[in-house]
């Protein structure tokens, strides 16, 4: 990820709130135990290019998303276009949008979103949901709003019939404030509760060095300990602030608590704004390893034209997977 990174583009995250009483606590309770004794079961394919989707993440140039200006957004595709776009393009019939590119979050828009891609013929890998409210924030209305930000994209995910949704750990704005596992590990356990009765996965993503880094992220899954969480292992977006073999070691332990997606990317633009490039082998030699089934996500993340660098991407991991 460069220096301005997904994070950078939102402001605002879902409100909500959430009473407390004994009925409501206990069915807490029962909803816990059944979301530990429930599994996942997504059937992936074994064919490398069925297990390729494409982030609509590198395409923010060209997709309407919320920050646009009106007088610009007419110009530039709609998120329910996108699906199609992809499999004209690069012949790829799963994409994973980004929450910046959903307009909406109301039924009919989801279902506008679900429709134009089944009649494209594909599907959602993943949603990335990003948002600006902090698990270990010492406010504990914001962090209730963080929980409200994530069973939202749950829900969201569920209605288009996505099988996973990556949501953010968003730094805390306090001076000096250090992410608490602890906090981070409290707050998940209903959005991965929640995420269990509608039969979605919730992923964590390597993204920003302070709240995101692959070590704290394993150690939050290994505390939560449920099997609708799961690492969302980004090949290159932690060689962005760690040693090179730092990096790859918390790629290693990523894909060990991987389940539904990854994303590929070549390279990456450090904080001194050097760029690293990924390797790309022993990336997916540690997917191997793991015996990773899930789908990859190509996040062209470099410069230059990205349906270029897109195409390229897809042919790097057809390679790697056959």
């Amino acid at each position: 990820m460069t220096p301005f990174t997904r994070r950078n583009f939102l402001q605002n995250a879902v409100t909500g709130a959430a009473g407390s009483t004994a009925f409501s606590n206990s069915m807490f309770g029962i909803s816990s135990w059944l979301a530990q004794t429930n599994r996942p079961d997504v059937r992936f394919s074994t064919e490398p290019r069925e297990r390729i989707a494409v982030a609509s993440y590198p395409f923010r140039e060209f997709i309407a998303g919320k920050q646009d200006a009106k007088t610009t957004t007419p110009s530039k595709m709609p998120l329910k276009d996108f699906a199609a776009h992809v499999s004209a393009k690069f012949n790829v019939r799963k994409i994973e949008p980004w929450s910046e590119h959903f307009l909406s979050l109301e039924p009919s828009y989801l279902d506008d979103v679900h429709n134009a891609a089944a009649k494209a013929g594909s599907s959602f890998a993943n949603i990335a949901a990003d948002g600006g409210n902090s698990l270990y924030s010492s406010d504990a209305a914001e962090r209730q709003r963080a929980i409200q930000f994530g069973k939202t994209w749950v829900a969201a995910a569920a209605r288009l019939g996505s099988p996973s949704v990556r949501i953010n750990i968003a730094a805390s704005k306090g001076a000096n404030a250090k992410p608490d596992p602890a906090l981070v590990a409290e707050g998940l356990k209903p959005i991965a509760d929640d995420a269990a009765s509608k039969n979605v996965v919730v992923h964590l993503e390597n993204d920003n060095p302070v709240s995101e880094d692959p070590f704290f992220i394993v150690s939050v899954i290994d505390r939560v300990k449920s099997p609708w969480l799961h690492a969302l292992p980004d090949f290159g977006n932690s060689l962005a602030a760690l040693p090179a073999e730092d990096a790859y070691r918390g790629l290693d332990q990523m894909f060990a608590h991987a389940y539904a997606i990854s994303h590929v990317k070549e390279t990456i633009t450090t904080r001194s704004n050097a760029v690293a490039h990924v390797d790309l082998a022993r990336s997916f030699s540690l997917a191997a390893k793991h015996g990773y089934k899930g789908n990859f996500s190509m996040e062209f993340d470099s410069e230059g034209d990205p349906y270029e660098g897109t195409a390229k991407l897809i042919a790097a991991t057809i390679k790697n997977l056959s």
